[in-house]
């Protein structure tokens, strides 16, 4: 994760255009459930870290936790830093605004690709998670990477994920791809036909299909999605990871 996008990007390393995707993804589910009278707490989320260590990554008061209220992340981000985007100045062109960017994950990138300790993890957690809720929305569980696995085949504890049930069905395992590679991103594929190595094929069967409400939600998006699409992404610049987390985590996809 300490490598830049691929070509076409502005020059950022995945880790921070990673980081910076989860944080912006946090605000928005945030905002989504803020109403009159508070927060509302339709979500709780956690996010897993790993390179030399493996663990939750909340940073501030919330770290250390693995789940976490969506009320208590609006309420207790770490830090939040001033930055500047561009917004229409009124008069065709585009004008610098400061806007307030909170922050609860830090971006970290060194060691290996631990990805058998972080899935055994998440598989922990969402189990926990079921048994608490049973009549819950399936939990969603987006694996984000820039390699190969470093510590095991990953494929049999994908399998134990995406096989852990509420009520509701089963829980979904999106995978995105981050990678250094000069070429075209391939969003939610129906095949593993045209990628381009074994490692690819391997994330894609190890993704859940995309359910009908997510799938619409990408064609709204204007992404060619057809029968039998999953949820993965192979070279996945910032704008395919923005896309990824928001169609993963938008409320009008989990009913």
């Amino acid at each position: 994760m300490a490598d830049a996008f691929s070509a076409g990007e502005v020059a950022q390393k995945k880790a921070d255009g990673v980081a910076d995707a989860i944080n912006r993804m946090l605000q928005n589910l945030v905002i989504k459930c803020a109403k009159e009278e508070g927060i509302r707490d339709y979500f709780e989320v956690g996010v897993i870290g790993y390179g030399a260590q493996v663990g939750p990554a909340f940073s501030g008061t919330l770290a250390g936790r693995p789940m976490v209220k969506i009320s208590e992340v609006g309420n207790s981000p770490a830090r939040v830093e001033q930055r500047s985007k561009k917004v229409p100045d009124g008069a065709g062109g585009l004008a610098e605004q400061s806007i307030r960017f909170p922050i609860w994950f830090e971006p970290v990138a060194n060691g290996g690709t631990p990805m058998c300790q972080a899935l055994t993890q998440a598989k922990g957690i969402v189990e926990g998670w079921v048994g608490q809720h049973p009549n819950c929305f399936p939990p969603i569980v987006i694996h984000i990477t820039d390699g190969e696995s470093t510590d095991g085949d990953p494929t049999s504890l994908a399998d134990q994920i995406r096989k852990v049930k509420s009520s509701d069905g089963e829980a979904l395992l999106f995978n995105v791809h981050c990678s250094s590679q000069k070429a075209q991103p391939v969003v939610f594929p129906n095949t593993e036909a045209g990628l381009p190595d074994q490692y690819a094929q391997q994330l894609f069967r190890m993704s859940s299909n995309l359910p009908p409400q997510m799938a619409n939600l990408a064609k709204g998006e204007g992404l060619n999605v057809t029968e039998g699409a999953r949820g993965f992404v192979f070279n996945a610049g910032m704008v395919e990871v923005i896309k990824a987390l928001d169609i993963g985590t938008r409320p009008s996809a989990l009913r």
